[in-house]
């Protein structure tokens, strides 16, 4: 047989040359840890439809963000389950409410190791499980729920949290809470904006773990999942209202998205690997039909070769120790 002078295999031969050529290197720094925090719970509490995660109680959140530090991660996002909700998600922006809480605790504990990141959507907070407040008729009531933003984001600032996670898709949430943080004197909080964040079924086992209250669903403000131009429009608003980071979730059924966005963007990018994409290597490696380390970090490769400069995963403390042996 006669072949052409170029042959690729060469370039695959051994581990090393493998290495040698490897086009995308994520690194530790990339990676972000999502970390759920339950007011009155004491220690930890498993979730069972996120194997490996727990919720965990002011007393043992220091334990774990020196956990995330040491492994070097580049952050924490932190979520919070409060024991009492209402209709406008009160607790969100009360001083002693769980979520600003665990953020002066997280950010004590890191000490500067790390970037705390908060939630920063009512859906934790409110009764009817929507992430903003709820006109007469039953629709989420965007302006007025923007209101609300500023004041959480406040909160959140004054807590200490480096970076607030935008994750409620209102229209012009980034330049409302922009302005409220500026005018306050936080213009170092940056703001993390969930620009392309889609209506997708993969959110169930997060749902279990902030144990959500949701009453019907949330396509009138999440995206529709055949809608990839729109993700590019919305990434496009939110870097013009001023937002630090945008964010694509989830990840591998939108890496299309991703990648559009990080090719446009002027600012750093970030990609979900949400709950239920985690869980589902987790219950498929449980089953034996898959090898689990090489899923995750096959997964966080692929966000990063689509150009995700942030990889945020349930994993981020194993797959940074993976990343590490595999350098």
């Amino acid at each position: 047989m006669t072949f052409p002078q170029r042959r690729p295999r060469r370039l695959r031969t051994t581990p090393a040359m493998r290495r040698l050529v490897r086009e995308v290197r994520p690194q530790p720094a990339q990676l972000v840890l999502p970390l759920f925090v339950r007011e009155g719970l004491t220690g930890s509490r498993p979730i069972e439809s996120l194997p490996g995660v727990s919720q965990h109680g002011l007393d043992s959140l220091p334990a774990v963000i020196d956990e995330a530090a040491t492994a070097g991660i580049g952050g924490v996002m932190l979520f919070a389950i409060p024991d009492v909700r209402d209709a406008t998600g009160t607790q969100a922006c009360a001083r002693d409410g769980i979520l600003n809480l665990a953020i002066d605790v997280a950010a004590k504990a890191a000490d500067g190791r790390l970037v705390v990141m908060a939630d920063l959507c009512l859906d934790e907070f409110t009764d009817h499980g929507h992430c903003g407040v709820l006109a007469d008729d039953g629709t989420v009531d965007n302006d007025a729920t923007l209101e609300i933003y500023g004041q959480m984001a406040l909160a959140q600032a004054r807590a200490g949290a480096h970076v607030l996670g935008l994750s409620g898709m209102m229209d012009g949430q980034v330049s409302a809470v922009r302005a409220v943080l500026d005018d306050e004197g936080f213009t170092d909080t940056s703001l993390l904006a969930y620009s392309a964040k889609y209506a997708s079924a993969a959110y169930g086992p997060f749902r279990d773990a902030v144990e959500s209250q949701l009453v019907g669903d949330r396509k009138t403000y999440q995206m529709d999942p055949a809608n990839r131009r729109e993700g590019l429009v919305e990434a496009s608003l939110d870097e013009t209202e001023g937002a630090d980071f945008l964010m694509v979730k989830p990840a591998l059924p939108y890496l299309d998205v991703l990648a559009d966005v990080a090719a446009a963007s002027a600012v750093p990018v970030a990609a979900y690997h949400v709950s239920g994409e985690y869980s589902q290597i987790e219950a498929t490696a449980e089953r034996g039909w898959i090898e689990r380390r090489a899923a995750h970090l096959e997964a966080v490769t692929s966000m990063v070769r689509a150009g995700a400069d942030i990889v945020m995963t349930y994993a981020a403390v194993e797959a940074a120790q993976w990343l590490k042996e595999n350098s």
